[in-house]
């Protein structure tokens, strides 16, 4: 088992990044509710105590008791964090006159502290908070200060406890890894959490967990489910039966290329086309969320087909990675989102869950998959939704609406590589409009479909900018899908960001 970073989330919308800038250091970290800190657990090096959208005074504001945190480990306030260690030992935390939000720089840095090692006065951080320490606590110490915050930063006396009341996790924070580093320093972690140290621990664990039990996956084609699949493989082998299933919403030649790399990868999988089926459910329905639904069931009852054709399987397998587990993790009381692979499955087939990936972040799990030899176009993916293009055609679902779809699509992103810009962006796909516009292909009148090209840069996907394509791109990419697919007449580029519009459309 690693030694670990706790991270107490106090509602933070920064709080998955902290724990991504700490996997970053090669120490792995754990982000648990704010009043779940886990006793007991030798392998805890230090704590991280989050921001918070409440102010300490705040009578709903979340507060917990960390006098047998402090003292027993290391620990480090971030903004909110800080500030409610300060305010429970005696000092005054106010509301600031102004919000303090956006970029200040440090100064008046104790060179000395070890929090505060090799950053030099002037280093800037991004500040975001409307209350502020106005007074510490006897025993604390002011470690570095900025022009219009007094206490940027203190040591709580001679324990191994600091408080800092802007974000080293976000990228304005020049500094900010360094500060990160120099507290996993504190706490004496190894940072030996690698992608090769991950795949060697967790290969051992499934062997252990699964011994000769058979496990069925899902396998949609994407980067996580086939993470999921490979080490799995690399567990049981023959053990692991797998499902894709074409529910005739793929893009062009998907299904056919997957089951080809699949194969190269060794594993046993079943392809299934069960396209008439869900274009059969799907006539007619023009409502997103039905149509979801539509496609989320039928997936399930493809599943369970399959399923039962297979004997003694006492396993799901299951793509399941850290972020969906921490959005389940509620702090209110409410589950911000359920997570589920495929779409919850039906009680009766008494599966047990195996989520080889539940600890990992989106970016941890390429850099997994890579370490595995796996194809570099499989890691690099660009996400696609579960519906798939059934969420890109805009109103109902027909077979030859999916042809033009994916002749357009095909073409888009067959140019994106082409021009070297796939890599450069998080996203991208083409959407089917539910209108049709006036044209002229030669000396004739044309009144066809038109097509939206989508594609965002984003780290996340929490939030997403435009990408900004070179025009002369977009220009061929409109010209040969007008020339090239039948029943589009029209081509255009969607500007919108995320918020608030949304990455896909549906």
């Amino acid at each position: 088992m690693h030694e670990k970073i706790i991270i107490l989330d106090f509602g933070s919308q920064t709080t998955q990044l902290i724990g991504r800038r700490i996997r970053e250091l090669n120490t792995y970290c754990e982000i648990l509710p704010y009043d779940r800190f886990p006793e007991g657990d030798a392998h805890v090096k230090g704590v991280i105590l989050s921001g918070s959208p409440w102010s300490t005074g705040d009578a709903g504001a979340f507060k917990t008791d960390l006098s047998g945190i402090r003292r027993k480990y290391p620990v480090l306030g971030i903004c909110y964090g800080a500030q409610l260690m300060a305010r429970d030992s005696g000092g005054t935390v106010v509301s600031a006159v102004t919000r303090e939000y956006g970029r200040a720089h440090l100064s008046h840095i104790d060179v000395h502290d070890p929090l505060l090692a090799g950053v030099k006065s002037g280093s800037q951080v991004w500040m975001s908070h409307g209350d502020t320490i106005m007074q510490l606590p006897p025993s604390f110490e002011i470690v570095a200060s900025t022009e219009d915050v007094k206490v940027a930063a203190y040591r709580a006396g001679d324990e191994q406890t600091w408080g800092v009341q802007f974000h080293p996790e976000v990228f304005h924070t020049e500094d900010g890894m360094r500060i990160l580093d120099n507290f996993l320093h504190v706490c004496g972690c190894a940072k030996d959490w690698t992608p090769a140290s991950f795949i060697e621990s967790t290969v051992a664990a499934l062997k252990e967990k699964l011994g000769d039990d058979k496990v069925i996956l899902a396998l949609s084609g994407g980067v996580d489910s086939s993470v999921t699949a490979v080490l799995l493989h690399r567990a049981i082998g023959k053990n692991l039966s797998c499902i894709f299933v074409d529910h005739g919403l793929l893009r062009r030649h998907e299904f056919e290329h997957v089951l080809r790399d699949y194969a190269h990868l060794g594993l046993n999988v079943t392809g299934v086309n069960a396209r008439e089926k869900f274009y059969g459910r799907l006539a007619g329905v023009t409502e997103p969320e039905q149509k979801r639904k539509i496609i989320g069931k039928g997936f399930i009852d493809v599943f369970e087909e399959e399923a039962q054709k297979l004997k003694d399987v006492k396993w799901l397998g299951q793509g399941t990675i850290y972020p969906d587990v921490i959005e389940s993790l509620s702090i209110t009381g409410m589950v911000i989102k359920s997570h589920h692979n495929v779409g919850g499955l039906p009680d009766r087939m008494k599966l047990k869950l195996v989520e080889p990936l539940r600890l990992l972040f989106k970016d941890e799990v390429r850099r997994v998959g890579m370490e595995l030899g796996m194809m570099p176009h499989l890691i690099k993916r660009h996400p696609f939704p579960g519906p798939g293009l059934g969420i890109r055609i805009l109103g109902a679902v027909t077979a030859e609406k999916v042809r033009v779809l994916q002749e357009a699509d095909d073409i888009y992103i067959s140019l994106m590589h082409e021009w070297g810009l796939y890599d450069t962006v998080w996203q991208a796909g083409a959407i089917l409009l539910p209108v049709q516009s006036v044209g002229v292909m030669g000396d004739e009148r044309t009144y066809d479909n038109a097509i939206a090209l989508r594609a965002v840069t984003s780290k996340d996907a929490m939030t997403a900018d435009w990408a900004q394509l070179p025009y002369d791109f977009l220009a061929k990419v409109s010209n040969e899908i007008i020339n090239r697919v039948k029943g589009v007449n029209r081509v255009v580029y969607d500007i919108s960001s995320k918020p608030p519009a949304t990455i896909e459309w549906e």
